[in-house]
């Protein structure tokens, strides 16, 4: 029989409002615990991670829009303590795992949160709660960009944003699969930090030379794919000095800029731009895939997927972890932590 948890009546939560752009936008606030649904769990939330989708989404950029109020976040860490019934859902009880929030309900800023059982990966003994709790975004899109390449039989690739957390991670897993990549930054420092993390081709944009050294190298490595989580000038700019037949997987958009993309780019050089998006290539997954993914991810997280945590703010001071992930993005992920111990 599955363990018995004593379930709260209520529980705290950082509830988002309205989306805006200006602070005092979510609240700390006391919710009714609600009754589950078969295949739903109830996970005691140890961290929630705080990503730019989650700064976009409660800014009302993001491409998910939810019913208001909510609870934010889109992924975290916990301990599944009931189920709504199911067998995935009652195997779960009992389990540390990571976890995604549901398209239509509450995030992991809170003390509790209700998930389908299918969204949970269990935890092993050498996997932190820490480190779970940063399992999906950014681990799963890097490998999905990664298999891209290599599926597609591009010799190498370029990234922008290569000194994020996610392009560390990108940087890693391709140095360990012998794929060669030039890596974008925008200052110098970055350049020197990611050639002591291995890489090889570190190109900085601020740079006057800075295009001629991209068509350079990408002609001289063949690389025809670029991973871009900018957008903006950067990426028509970008792909402008690689090879002829390239294109762009935009990712992500910092930048926050419309994508400067001259026409004769596509017209002359058959350059072409196409997006990713994590919450539209899950569902286009079977199970086993998406289970073959994790557990391989997980083998990882130590390693090549390690997430390096720069700060963790107790429930209470939500607000301030959100800033100062906004402020200082590169400096690795910041989490939202109930602080309790299995």
């Amino acid at each position: 029989m599955a363990k018995k948890f004593e379930l709260p009546k209520s529980y705290l939560a950082y509830e988002l409002k309205e989306y805006s752009n200006e602070p005092g936008r979510a609240k700390i606030v006391e919710k009714e615990l609600k009754p589950l649904k078969k295949g739903e769990v109830l996970l005691k939330v140890h961290s929630g991670s705080i990503n730019p989708s989650d700064l976009m989404f409660m800014r009302g950029l993001y491409g998910i829009k939810k019913k208001l109020p909510v609870v934010p976040g889109f992924e975290g860490s916990g301990l599944v303590i009931a189920s709504g019934g199911g067998w995935r859902a009652n195997s779960l009880v009992g389990k540390p795992v990571a976890c995604v929030a549901p398209n239509k309900g509450d995030g992991p800023y809170a003390e509790y949160m209700i998930t389908d059982a299918y969204s949970c990966f269990t935890l092993g003994k050498d996997v932190s709660l820490e480190q779970g709790a940063c399992l999906f975004v950014n681990p799963i899109t890097a490998w999905a960009l990664l298999d891209q390449v290599v599926r597609e039989k591009h010799k190498a690739y370029v990234q922008t944003a290569a000194a994020s957390a996610l392009g560390k991670m990108l940087l890693r897993l391709s140095n360990k699969k012998g794929i060669p990549g030039i890596h974008v930054v925008r200052r110098k420092e970055q350049v020197d930090l990611l050639k002591s993390l291995g890489a090889e081709h570190v190109l900085d944009s601020s740079s006057p030379n800075f295009d001629r050294e991209l068509r350079v190298l990408s002609n001289k490595l063949n690389a025809t794919i670029m991973l871009d989580a900018v957008a903006g000038e950067i990426t028509g700019r970008a792909l402008a000095a690689m090879p002829y037949g390239s294109k762009c997987v935009v990712y992500g958009a910092l930048s926050e800029d419309p994508i400067s993309y001259h026409a004769g780019l596509g017209i002359f050089q058959d350059k072409k731009i196409e997006g990713y998006w994590l919450s539209s290539w899950m569902p286009r997954q079977n199970p086993f895939k998406i289970w073959k993914i994790t557990s391989e991810i997980r083998s990882l997280l130590g390693k090549e997927f390690q997430t390096q945590i720069a700060a963790k703010y107790p429930l209470k001071e939500a607000d301030k972890a959100i800033q100062e992930y906004a402020n200082n993005m590169t400096r690795g992920k910041v989490l939202i932590s109930n602080g309790w111990e299995l």
